[in-house]
Formats: structure tokens, sequence, C-alpha cells
């Protein structure tokens, strides 16, 4: 069995840390890899996150909001808003008379992928569907209300 105070990594998968600026034979001796010379070449010569050369930087040419946003922003905010799927009125005529039609009804008859749906008016339905969704167009609940269904709305 293992035991926990003599483990080591594998052999040959740890290597030595590279030490720069300890002689020519080093092979990073003299300059220490930082070449000649210039900016990059000074102890404290770092440029700062962003600089582009005098070049006017990204974040000063890009227009900028500042604060939080609201939900699904790119930036900070809340949790995205749920995705509506729409379904027209038209397509609703593939169910029989008189039946319910529930947002689970029309993920089965794969009219729906999203999780909350929106009927619009677009097209024609001949016959009488309680249909319960999470929003309606006027259009299209005139339309069901019309042929004698009911449209209700779920929360």
């Amino acid at each position: 069995m293992a035991n926990l105070g003599k483990l080591k990594p594998a052999r040959g998968s740890r290597r030595p840390a590279r030490r720069i600026g300890r002689g020519g034979s080093s092979g990073s001796g003299n300059t220490a890899g930082r070449g000649n010379k210039g900016q990059k070449a000074r102890s404290g010569g770092q440029m700062r996150p962003g600089f582009e050369g005098g070049q006017l930087p990204l974040i000063k040419r890009v227009p900028y909001r500042r604060g939080v946003r609201g939900a699904g922003s790119n930036l900070v905010g809340g949790a995205r808003p749920t995705r509506m799927g729409t379904v027209n009125v038209g397509r609703l005529s593939a169910f029989p008379a008189g039946s319910e039609v529930t947002p689970e009804t029309l993920r089965e008859a794969r009219l729906l992928r999203a999780a909350q749906v929106k009927i619009l008016g677009e097209g024609d339905l001949g016959h009488a569907l309680v249909v319960r969704a999470h929003a309606f167009s006027a259009s299209a609940r005139k339309l069901i209300e019309a042929a004698g269904g009911r449209a209700e709305v779920i929360a």
C-alpha cells in the first residue's frame, strides 16, 4: 500500500528552475534573456497592461458604458433572460379538436425547443382548442377565441 509521506512526482516529470544571469556557460548569462538595451531590458521597465506603444489603446477606442448592465448583458449583470420560443396559430391546427395544447405537448410534437412559449397570430385555426402558453399576441388570442377555444396564460 502507498504511503502518503513517500509520494513523489514521476521520474523525469519535474525539471529544475531556469537560473538566469549566472554566467555565459549557463546559456542565459550576460543579458539574461532580455536582449540588448531598450525598455524591456531595464529593471522596472515593464509596460502597463493595455499599452500599445503610443497608439490609442483599444480600451480607449471602444465605446464603453460604465456600471452594471442588466440581465443577459456581456458585462456584469444578472442571469440571462429565459429564451421564449414562438409558435404560430396555424401550426396548432395539427392538434385534434377539443385537445389541450401545452408547452409539453408542443415539445412532443417537435414544434418547440425552448422552455417558454409565445403563441403568435400567423395562420388559421379551424377548430376549438384549449391553449396554455406563457404569452399570446393579441391577434393569436383573437383567432383562438374566434375558433371557440380558450387561451390561458401560464404564470
